[in-house]
């Protein structure tokens, strides 16, 4: 209830807010590649239908559709954009691969893996996300035919789980750490990864950090962040 809550209630009120507030230039709906669903082909693209089923998943198309017809309907100036995994400082969702998984190695301790490590995603770094988002805003600003359109953001990179938790081990310096994998998460989404085709066509867009580099500075805030919580 709290994820469609957020999600599916959150986005029609910030869409009933734009549509009676004129001075509302551009709207940018922050939806997610899991609105996708299972899908027989990959990489996703934006003409894909939206085969949504566990319940985040349904509430980022219900937000989709939502968005949809506020433009359609009112005119509301929206687009909407589907990315891959963020990551990056200041997520302290320890259930997540990233935060666990360096929180993890910065202890001495074998990062845990749920699923069996096989699910195929990928990861944008979080300022790169920021980023396409202002992007498309000002482009919104600047040709208007680009308006109630949707868009993927992506590194177009595919990786495993356990082939990210163990990347994130090198950058960390604790290769050693081999991923402890449990195998016990259910509803996943086997592979999923998504065509920045049309950004990069359409809004001249590219991510501005390699995975190298930006997981080089997530670690880096990490380790800054868990020795300061540690001398509170």
């Amino acid at each position: 209830i709290s994820t469609f809550e957020s999600n599916i209630r959150g986005t029609w009120g910030i869409l009933e807010a734009s549509r009676r507030s004129p001075g509302v230039q551009q709207v940018v709906v922050a939806s997610s590649d899991k609105a996708y669903g299972t899908q027989p082909e990959l990489p996703y693209t934006e003409e894909m239908p939206l085969l949504a089923h566990h319940p985040y998943d349904v509430s980022k198309a219900c937000a989709d559709m939502l968005a949809t017809s506020y433009h359609m309907t009112f005119g509301v100036p929206v687009c909407v954009t589907r990315c891959g995994n963020f990551f990056g400082p200041g997520d302290t969702n320890w259930n997540r691969l990233v935060p666990g998984t360096i929180r993890s190695l910065l202890r001495g301790i074998r990062p845990l893996i749920r699923s069996d490590g096989t699910p195929i995603r990928d990861y944008l770094y979080v300022v790169d996300g920021a980023l396409a988002y202002l992007q498309l805003a000002q482009a919104m600003s600047q040709d208007p035919s680009l308006v109630g359109q949707t868009f993927n953001f992506s590194t177009e990179s595919e990786v495993a789980a356990i082939d990210f938790a163990r990347l994130i081990a090198e950058v960390v310096g604790r290769p050693d750490l081999e991923p402890d994998v449990r195998a016990v998460a259910n509803n996943e989404i086997p592979h999923q990864y998504l065509s920045a085709k049309k950004a990069r066509e359409l809004l001249n867009w590219a991510p501005h950090y390699t995975i190298q580099h930006a997981m080089e500075t997530t670690v880096s805030w990490y380790r800054d962040y868990l020795v300061e919580d540690r001398s509170h």
